[in-house]
């Protein structure tokens, strides 16, 4: 369709990039779709709105991610103050950044309550979803990869095209793909074009990882192809060409700056989680029952960043302390890792934490939970306020004491002080506040602390996967038989937690590898608007996950944390078609498109088959010999 560019622009240094094709001995050259995927969270859409006409005040209650973003939305759709609009959010079975955003249903219901002067609500059903809410991925890539005879990587450079759908609703996917392109490897020259399109289907936005899968998987599968040219091991290309620590901090062609990592070292215990060096012997044994085995790598850097505003406020009562956050949880777990920093902190029992987020009212600003950024920021500001809160009790117990503030101890919760039998806990000097008439006038204050952080805090989370695969030549049918992987999310505050981020994120980039697609008409109308044909993955097609962390921690935030909520799903995609294509490969299949389903690759181990020589048979798919 003619003027349907949305966006283009360019980044990078061209004539380097060029200038090192020119004289490069091998160029991998191959065009990939990340096809589009729907949001299937736990629970479809819903909201619910009121007008109070006595305060000419409008209230959204609504699943999001983040309700200060909502308010703002509804403020300038409205065309008035931030402060005559309250949103609340309560518990979120999921949004994957796709609720982030304000949807039209949810302006439709506030603005339908004042004209009725009742409160209106409205529930999306699934089928809906499938056609109204904001889908994710879209994006065709035509990259080329320049290496000499060694393996080395000389330059890469993409032709990135997105479909933005009807309207465009976020550039971030595009965006954080061509800054992470080059991912961990030491590439000294990179260029890239990016465009978007208007079609005629639902807008595109965040999903998981937001551009950082989709470019994860096109350069791993462009070094698997370039191994296979080269007849060079597919671990040993990456060796070659990966980041070393003694290069951090690290700039690359794009701009990041890596200041920590150990990349080599991810790999090496990715592979021997998964027992790489064994999978000869499984793929023999499953030659034996008529099947193929595959296995395939992919290591994986992010670069998260997300909203750059956030609030903390910190109040401790007699008995317990209130968190009021302006990020929340949309599953990760914010009210078991919040309230372990801060118990740490103040010397208290975790269970004492009470986290309050999800209520504009509560708060008067904040980032909401995306990009990796809560514990990053929240963190930082839980330390901040936690700092704050035993400074202001030092004061009263000195006070209480007799004591110098500056010889006043905390440690295990309990102040103290040198030539002082008194010993004091958190809670103590909140009831003495209170109820003691020795605290001075001046110190009788709630134990309160607020703290805000506008601007950035880059971190980059890094680690390895390694998925098995198994095929059935006679069917198509694939069995994900092993997956492992290596997280590097800095210092883990609940590695329990962090595990079931990174088992959640394996499971969708499964899911988009080997099933889910968004299938249209001409028209663009959906042909699969329901789980009887849109095809998300279920528990009996994942096996056990052997996961590991790698904790090389960043200086960039107080807490060392880089983040852990896409850890799961950057590296998938690459990792599971690379071990489709490994199992593949004795057919001369050289690639497969997402999802590998079993139709597409029973087509295409049949479309592949090495052809007869003349007067000999033709080679089937089918069980071969170890010869």
């Amino acid at each position: 369709m003619p003027d349907n560019i949305a966006l283009e622009a360019e980044f990078g240094d061209r004539a380097a990039s060029e200038a090192a094709f020119a004289r490069a001995e091998i160029v991998i050259e191959h065009t990939f779709r990340n096809q589009r995927i729907v949001n299937a969270q736990m629970e479809p859409r819903a909201a619910l709105g009121a007008y109070d006409a006595t305060q000419d005040r409008y209230t959204l209650i609504s699943g999001s991610q983040g309700v200060h973003r909502q308010r703002t939305a509804l403020a300038e759709c409205f065309g008035v103050a931030p402060e005559r609009v309250r949103v609340i959010c309560p518990d979120v079975g999921g949004a994957f950044g796709l609720r982030t955003n304000v949807y039209p249903e949810q302006v439709v219901v506030v603005w339908a309550a004042r004209q009725v002067g009742r409160p209106v609500r409205w529930t999306g059903d699934r089928s809906e979803c499938f056609l109204s809410d904001l889908q994710g991925r879209d994006l065709v890539t035509t990259a080329r990869l320049a290496l000499d005879r060694s393996g080395r990587i000389l330059t890469f450079a993409v032709d990135m095209l997105g479909n933005a759908g009807a309207h465009p609703v976020s550039y971030v996917p595009l965006n954080n793909g061509y800054r992470i392109m080059t991912t961990v490897y030491d590439i000294p020259a990179a260029h890239a074009r990016i465009r978007s399109a208007f079609t005629n289907t639902m807008p595109t936005a965040t999903y998981r990882g937001a551009g950082r899968p989709e470019s994860h998987f096109v350069l791993e599968r462009l070094i698997d192809m370039a191994a296979a040219r080269l007849g060079i091991d597919r671990l040993e290309i990456r060796r070659r060409n990966l980041i070393r620590r003694t290069q951090l901090p690290y700039r690359t062609a794009m701009g990041l700056r890596y200041d920590s990592g150990d990349f080599r070292g991810n790999m090496r215990q990715a592979a021997a989680l998964a027992d790489w060096g064994g999978a000869k012997a499984r793929k023999r044994a499953a030659r034996k029952r008529g099947k193929r085995i595959g296995i395939g790598i992919a290591s994986y850097v992010e670069a998260p960043v997300g909203a750059p505003q956030e609030r903390v406020r910190v109040t401790v009562h007699d008995g317990a302390v209130d968190v009021h956050a302006g990020t929340q949880s949309t599953g990760q777990g914010h009210e078991t890792t919040f309230a372990q920093v801060l118990a740490d902190r103040l010397g208290i029992a975790p269970q004492l934490v009470r986290l309050v987020t999800g209520d504009t009212d509560a708060l008067p600003s904040g980032g909401g939970s995306h990009s990796d950024r809560s514990m990053r920021l929240a963190g930082a500001l839980l330390m901040d306020t936690s700092g704050q809160i035993v400074a202001q009790a030092r004061k009263v117990f000195a006070a209480l004491a007799g004591a110098d503030e500056a010889e006043v101890t905390f440690a295990d919760g309990t102040f103290g002080a040198p030539r002082s039998n008194l010993r004091l806990g958190l809670f103590d000097v909140a009831r003495a506040i209170d109820a003691d008439p020795n605290v001075p006038p001046e110190l009788r204050k709630p134990l309160t602390a607020e703290a805000t952080f506008t601007g950035r805090m880059p971190a980059h989370p890094t680690g390895c996967a390694v998925c098995e695969v198994e095929v059935d030549p006679a069917t198509g049918a694939i069995d994900v038989t092993r997956y492992a992987s290596v997280d590097d999310a800095g210092q883990p505050i609940n590695p329990l937690v962090l595990h079931g981020q990174v088992h959640g994120g394996i499971v969708q980039g499964l899911g988009q590898a080997l099933s889910e697609t968004v299938a249209w008409d001409e028209a663009g109308q959906v042909l699969n608007a329901s789980f009887m044909d849109y095809a998300t993955p279920r528990a009996d097609g994942v096996p056990d996950f052997q996961v590991a962390l790698s904790e090389d921690p960043t200086s960039g935030n107080a807490l060392r944390v880089k983040g852990g909520g896409e850890a799961g799903i950057t590296p998938a995609l690459a990792a599971a078609i690379n071990a489709v294509v490994d199992a593949l490969s004795e057919y001369g299949v050289t690639h497969i498109e997402m999802p590998a389903t079993p139709a597409r690759v029973w087509e295409a181990i049949n479309a592949a088959v090495i052809p007869a020589e003349p007067g000999k048979a033709r080679r089937e798919p089918g069980p071969i010999s170890d010869d």
